[in-house]
C-alpha cells in the first residue's frame, strides 16, 4: 500500500507539472527503406509498400494498403489467384498516378516509362505524421518528356490515416495530358469491397451510388466502401479543389476508381482536352486518399473527412 500511494503521489505531480505519463510506446507511423521501396507502418501494423522500381510495373504505386487495424482495402499484387479478380494485373497494383495520353505516350498501360530519379526529402516519420518527396521522370523511349516532383504526406485521422500526393510537373520542351478515361489517381480495391460480387458500395459527394449513377461524375469525392467483420472499411478519394479542373469518377463495380479530371470528351462527350505545358511554366496536382475504418454501428461522415482533408492542405 505504502508503494501505490507513492506512485500515486509522484504521477499527480508530473500531470501538475504538465508533463503526461507514459505507460507503453504511443503508436507512430513508421518508414522503413529497402531497395526500390518504402514500408510504412503504424507501429508495428503495416500499412502499404510505396513502391518506385519495378521492371514490370513501370511507374511507382502503393499496395497492400491496410487500415490501422490491419484490413487489406486494395486488392493483393499481385492478384492471386481463387482470392482475386485477376484483370488489369499491372495496370492497377494498389493506389497510382498514371496518364493514358501524356504526349501521346501511355504511362497508364506500361507502355512508357516513370523512372525514380531520387528523393528530394528523405523519408520522415514524426507521431503523427510522416512524408517523404520523390523526383520521377517520365519517360518514352529515350526521351523523357517532363519530371515530376511528388510530395507524399501520411497523416493520423480520426477515422484512419490520409495518403497525400502533391505532384509538380516540369518540362524542358512542351508536353501535354491528353483525354482519356484513364488518367489521373488509380484505386483498385480489396475483393471483399466489390460492388460486383462483394458486398461494397461507391457513394460520391452528389450522393451517387455504384457505377450505373456515379460512372462520369463530376464531384468532391468518391468513397469505395463495405462493412466487414463489424467494421465499415474503405478508401475515400479527394480530389484537391486547388487543382486546375474538378474530376470526373471513372467509377467501377469491378473494383476500380480514378479521379480523372483530364477526360472532358471521354466522360461527357464534349470537346476534346487537352492541357499543355510550356517550358518554364509548372502544372500541379494534388490529392488525397484516406483509409477509413470505423465501428460499423457509427456513421461514417465522409463530407466532414473531406472538409478535414481541405483544412489539412493549408498545414
Amino acid at each position: 500500500m505504502v508503494r501505490l500511494c507513492c506512485c500515486v503521489i509522484v504521477l499527480s505531480g508530473l500531470s501538475f507539472l504538465g508533463i503526461r505519463p507514459v505507460f507503453a510506446a504511443d503508436p507512430a507511423f513508421r518508414i522503413e527503406s529497402s531497395p526500390g521501396k518504402l514500408q510504412m507502418s503504424w507501429g508495428e501494423q503495416p500499412l502499404a509498400t510505396y513502391v518506385f522500381d519495378d521492371r514490370v510495373v513501370g511507374r511507382p504505386y502503393f499496395r497492400d494498403v491496410r487500415t490501422l487495424d490491419g484490413t487489406p482495402v486494395t486488392r493483393n499484387h499481385p492478384p492471386r489467384e481463387g482470392v482475386d479478380a485477376t484483370d488489369h494485373a499491372t495496370m492497377h497494383p494498389g493506389i497510382w498516378l498514371a496518364f493514358g495520353d501524356l504526349s501521346g505516350a501511355d504511362f497508364w498501360r506500361n507502355k512508357a516509362r516513370v523512372e525514380h530519379d531520387g528523393f528530394v526529402e528523405q523519408p520522415r516519420a514524426d507521431g503523427s505524421r510522416a512524408s517523404f518527396t520523390v523526383r520521377n521522370r517520365y519517360r518514352s523511349g529515350d526521351d523523357t518528356l517532363c519530371t515530376e516532383v511528388c510530395q507524399h504526406r501520411l497523416l493520423r485521422h480520426p477515422t484512419g490515416w490520409i495518403l497525400t500526393y502533391e505532384s509538380t510537373f516540369t518540362g524542358e520542351q512542351p508536353f501535354a495530358f491528353g483525354d482519356q478515361e484513364e488518367m489521373g489517381l488509380g484505386v483498385r480495391v480489396a475483393a471483399p469491397l466489390r460492388v460486383k460480387d462483394g458486398k461494397g458500395e461507391i457513394l460520391n459527394s452528389r450522393d451517387q451510388r455504384n457505377e450505373k449513377n456515379a460512372w462520369g461524375q463530376t464531384a468532391d469525392w468518391c468513397d469505395y466502401r463495405s462493412e466487414l467483420n463489424g467494421q465499415r472499411v474503405g478508401l475515400l478519394l479527394m480530389p484537391d479543389p486547388n487543382n486546375f479542373r474538378p474530376c470526373w469518377f471513372h467509377a467501377r463495380d469491378y473494383g476500380f476508381v480514378a479521379a480523372n479530371p483530364f477526360g472532358r470528351k471521354a466522360f461527357t462527350r464534349g470537346e476534346h482536352s487537352r492541357v499543355e505545358i510550356k517550358p518554364g511554366e509548372s502544372f500541379r496536382l494534388g490529392f488525397g486518399v484516406l483509409v477509413h475504418g470505423t465501428p460499423a454501428d457509427q456513421p461514417f461522415e465522409a463530407q466532414v473527412a473531406y472538409q478535414d482533408f481541405v483544412k489539412r492542405l493549408k498545414d
